[in-house]
């Protein structure tokens, strides 16, 4: 089958096969992308997730043997959820971010792009090579897809599409097989900045680029104490963030639905607090575990549900507070649910106090100590400010 054919028949094959956008573009170098990668690795403003060898980010013929074309794929995901989310002050919510809603994307796409390799083998008569990859390999994902021709880079960082805005996950697969390349997309952002102006942390540095250590997606799935500056920011989402999305013109009125797959249910796009914080490992593997929000453990989950908590101001909480202060054997948790407790104090100082001062006496670790001294002078702070007050 000519190339040309063949490319065809696997464009109107994309539907059947569940793809929802597909694009080729060559497999020549990035080349573009160098000096913006340099200056955000020079400027620390990576977040350590990115593959670490920048040649092979840049460079297919690193990374595979005489590449001739990449095959970019997209599938939409859902973007608004399909239930209303219950509103009990005694068992108050948690959000996970659109992305990670339903089954990991990861291998979601995985699956995709093996049915596409499939099919384009059964209707070759020729021997080729694949090499798939979703956002964990070599290359940068929305370079590839926008020079594929499947939308353009927002001043977000993130590829827009007509269809479905930027509610898309991505993936592409190198072969040596010589399609035909599509035409890229140029950005269309124009004037608008909302996406800028809006983001919480500041992050977006207004090019496509940004400083992944500001993002409040990157601070939830951190692992260690979350700085002050970021906690009330992600206010009640425990992983990710949707902000520039939902600002954004171009997602306004895109109501995507998904795959069956990326469907969402109500205690995993929305759990219970409390209840996550008193959850066993074999629960937390059934219950999360097919989710990509959970790729980095229980841990980061369980710091951010504690903020989350104290910034929804839920005293009904603090008898959870104590005890994860007191007796949790992660320092990481001991000191989060210390900087709750000092939040949320408020007619009990004088006891969570008592109680402070209490841990100082039998606690070992530098952190948590800095967290307890910090959330006495809390206390003391509102104590004065109560007496100015009165």
């Amino acid at each position: 089958m000519q190339i040309d054919a063949l490319k065809q028949k696997i464009i109107a094959a994309k539907t059947s096969l569940g793809i929802d956008k597909i694009g080729f573009t060559t497999a020549a170098p990035f080349r573009h992308l160098a000096a913006g990668l340099k200056m955000q690795k020079a400027k620390e403003y990576t977040s350590g997730f990115e593959h670490q060898v920048l040649a092979q980010r840049l460079y297919p013929q690193r990374i595979f043997d005489h590449p001739q074309s990449i095959i970019a794929i997209a599938l939409a995901y859902p973007s608004k959820l399909p239930f209303k989310v219950p509103h009990d002050r005694q068992q108050p919510r948690g959000r996970f971010a659109r992305a990670s809603w339903g089954l990991d994307y990861h291998q979601i796409l995985r699956d995709k792009m093996q049915q596409l390799i499939n099919f384009i083998k059964a209707n070759i008569d020729v021997e080729a090579h694949f090499k798939a990859m979703v956002d964990t390999g070599e290359l940068i994902d929305v370079a590839v897809a926008q020079r594929a021709g499947l939308g353009f880079i927002g001043r977000n960082g993130l590829l827009i599409t007509q269809e479905f805005g930027s509610f898309v996950y991505l993936g592409e697969i190198i072969t040596d097989i010589p399609f035909t390349p599509d035409q890229p997309m140029a950005n269309q952002c124009g004037t608008c900045t909302r996406c800028i102006d809006r983001c919480p942390s500041q992050a977006l540095l207004g090019n496509g680029h940004l400083n992944a250590q500001r993002c409040l997606s990157y601070q939830t799935q951190t692992k260690g104490i979350m700085a002050a500056e970021f906690r009330p920011k992600i206010r009640n989402v425990i992983y990710g963030c949707d902000v520039c999305q939902l600002v954004c013109p171009f997602n306004r009125g895109k109501a995507v639905d998904g795959h069956v797959q990326m469907q969402p249910q109500l205690d995993e796009a929305a759990p219970k607090l409390k209840q996550l914080l008193t959850i066993s490992n074999q629960e937390f593997r059934e219950q999360f575990g097919q989710l990509a929000g959970a790729w980095r453990g229980k841990k980061p989950l369980q710091r951010n549900a504690i903020i989350v908590l104290a910034n929804l101001g839920d005293r009904s909480a603090i008898p959870l507070l104590l005890k994860l202060s007191e007796q949790d054997v992660r320092p990481i948790i001991r000191a989060t649910a210390i900087w709750a407790l000092a939040k949320l104090a408020k007619d009990n100082k004088t006891a969570i106090v008592a109680f402070l001062k209490q841990c100082q006496q039998v606690e070992n670790d530098a952190q948590v100590q800095q967290s307890l001294q910090a959330a006495l002078k809390r206390i003391r702070g509102k104590e004065l400010n109560s007496h100015k007050i009165s």
